[in-house]
């Protein structure tokens, strides 16, 4: 994508590989993605996945003259241009790094951009919760500090903010990350003003779903409403089964993602909040066994949601099911 677009240089803002994962052929393959670009300038500036040390990939590659990595944990200038100066910094530890902006200030005129794996405090991270903070940062850190712009790496949802841009992962890497995913072409204005403009580049797409199978009196009708749902769609897939349940249906999710994939390459399914849908009053009614259990569980001080689960587990065990464990 950057050869088709003809940009001026390619940004990478850290976790380009997995430390612990890498191997001679990834450290190959990188190299041969970049070289073949050359004589394009490539920035890395390794995150708290891909940090820099004696051990990384970025330190055993002989790397082509157009890639310049950034092996300080600092802020560092590179000259672009006249007038026009990148400013990066690298994770040298998979954690505990601090604010590549706490301190920093620019000292030179012209527009000074930035390329570093950093985690904004702001909105965009509440909005992603569960990600660990790594060289956190304020936004506001970014214009205090005179840098006009900061491309960013780490979090893996795309923004677009005034001072600052996360083009997010190009491919998804889990479910939750849904939407076209890709890299960010920006071009810089002469008064450091940048001009977005997504490309998609993502190869994999991913379906989530909360699937409501209230009513489904057999696994043979959740199966009915899976294809139902996944008909058309490619890539991965996610549900999660809600509603509630008739009770003799022995549902078996294992079974349903083999039997329902259709056009997806892989099914997961997931049991969220099921409830089965038992008839109380009618079953406190009847002179049996199973009656006296109803009425004596709906007399015992429980808490709703406890007195829900004894009664399902229950009703269950004495259906003959073995699958007691109430969600």
């Amino acid at each position: 994508a950057a050869a088709d677009e003809r940009v001026d240089a390619l940004l990478c803002g850290g976790d380009l590989y997995e430390h612990e994962r890498f191997s001679p052929d990834t450290a190959a393959f990188v190299r041969g993605v970049f070289a073949d670009l050359h004589p394009l300038p490539v920035f890395l500036a390794p995150g708290n996945h891909d940090w820099y040390g004696p051990q990384s990939l970025y330190a055993q590659v002989d790397w082509t003259d157009n890639v310049h990595l950034f092996t300080a944990d600092r802020m560092e200038p590179v000259p672009l241009a006249d007038g026009l100066t990148l400013w990066g910094a690298a994770h040298r530890a998979p954690a505990n790094t601090d604010g590549f902006l706490d301190a920093f200030t620019v000292d030179r005129g012209g527009v000074n951009l930035a390329l570093f794996h950093g985690s904004e405090r702001g909105g965009f991270l509440r909005q992603e919760e569960g990600k660990a903070p790594h060289a956190p940062f304020q936004a506001s850190q970014i214009a205090e500090s005179g840098l006009d712009h900061a491309f960013l790496g780490h979090h893996h949802r795309p923004t677009d903010a005034l001072r600052h841009t996360y083009p997010g992962n190009p491919d998804p890497l889990t479910f939750g990350e849904d939407g076209d995913r890709g890299l960010v072409l920006a071009t810089v204005a002469p008064d450091g003003s940048v001009h977005r403009e997504r490309r998609r580049v993502g190869l994999t797409r991913i379906h989530d779903r909360h699937l409501d199978v209230t009513g489904c009196a057999s696994q043979q009708e959740v199966r009915g409403r899976i294809l139902r749902w996944s008909a058309g769609r490619e890539g991965l897939g996610r549900v999660t089964l809600t509603g509630d349940l008739e009770p003799e249906v022995d549902l078996r999710p294992a079974e349903l993602e083999r039997e329902v994939a259709g056009g997806l390459d892989a099914l997961l399914v997931r049991v969220g909040t099921l409830r089965t849908a038992y008839d109380l009053e009618t079953l406190a009614a009847e002179p049996t066994v199973r009656g006296a259990f109803v009425r004596d569980v709906r007399a015992a001080d429980l808490g709703e949601d406890e007195r829900r689960r004894v009664l399902m587990t229950g009703l269950r065990a004495l259906a003959g099911r073995d699958d007691l464990e109430v969600v």
